[in-house]
């Protein structure tokens, strides 16, 4: 039973990776013909209204926070929407794949942050992949090197602010429903690009343009929806290793759809970034038996 759990779990994660990389595609799509905060705010009225129908169905959309849980709530969602304007700003600049690359050594923060501020016990291997990790994470960046995208360093920002968001996340109350925080933080988002995109050009949107902003929508729920059913009933340090395939959605849509093709440098650290992660999933699930 604890098998098959497994299997369905990271069929899940694998589900939820491909939506996510999904959602960036259509972003990406996009990207050429709409400015940053009118492309985050129309797809944000299709991901709140798809999450206020499950949040309306779940009952939890008039849920009542107590302060002190408002207090976090609200800095979670500055978290996101800074990740979220960092991130974009980095896929509308550079290639799918590298991008969603330097994302990948987030397991190796979040771990680091945690041992940091949460106390969290990590031993020397641990520490070790980490440090050999992020050097990863530098061969994909090649700083001082002519291969150096500036906008590698909004995709690095982006991991900063996303490790504050999980801390912040793992500080919620366990009776706080998460479609209600994701409900919150979507509109939040929403709001907030929506006064921004006043600040540059409104530029006209065609059929093709909101359909591709809904799929967006509609991607980032089955994200959601399938990470949150992945992490169920099932051992989280068999299921977090296949966070990684969202690389391997990636390259192959990098190559399908932008015709993007990641030279061996970027690969190289990219694996390492991969290896180093799926170790410490390996050390964690031996400190936990």
């Amino acid at each position: 039973m604890e098998h098959s759990n497994n299997m369905r779990g990271a069929l899940f994660m694998m589900a939820s990776m491909a939506g996510f990389v999904l959602n960036d595609t259509m972003i990406k799509l996009v990207s050429e013909d709409l400015e940053l905060f009118q492309t985050v705010f129309l797809r944000g009225i299709f991901a709140t209204l798809l999450l206020g129908i499950l949040a309306w169905h779940k009952k939890v959309i008039f849920h009542r926070p107590s302060p002190g849980e408002f207090k976090i709530i609200a800095w979670r969602t500055f978290a996101e929407l800074s990740a979220t304007f960092c991130f974009l700003t980095a896929l509308f600049n550079m290639p799918l794949a590298n991008a969603t690359a330097i994302l990948q050594s987030l397991p190796l923060s979040v771990t680091l942050a945690a041992s940091i501020f949460l106390g969290y016990k990590v031993g020397w291997r641990r520490y070790l992949a980490i440090f050999v990790g992020f050097a990863g994470v530098m061969v994909i960046v090649r700083p001082g090197t002519d291969g150096f995208n500036i906008y590698s360093l909004w995709a690095l920002s982006a991991v900063a602010f996303i490790t504050l968001r999980d801390l912040l996340s793992h500080k919620l109350n366990s009776s706080t429903p998460s479609i209600y925080v994701a409900l919150f933080t979507s509109v939040s988002i929403m709001i907030l690009a929506g006064v921004a995109s006043s600040t540059q050009e409104w530029r006209d949107v065609s059929p093709q343009i909101l359909l591709c902003l809904a799929a967006a929508g509609g991607f980032i729920l089955i994200g959601y929806v399938a990470g949150i059913a992945a992490m169920r009933d099932s051992e989280i340090s068999f299921v977090s290793p296949f966070r990684y395939t969202a690389l391997i959605w990636a390259l192959l849509l990098g190559f399908f759809v932008f015709e993007e093709a990641p030279d061996v440098i970027t690969i190289s650290g990219s694996l390492i970034v991969v290896g180093t992660g799926i170790y410490t999933f390996y050390r964690e699930r031996k400190t936990l038996k």
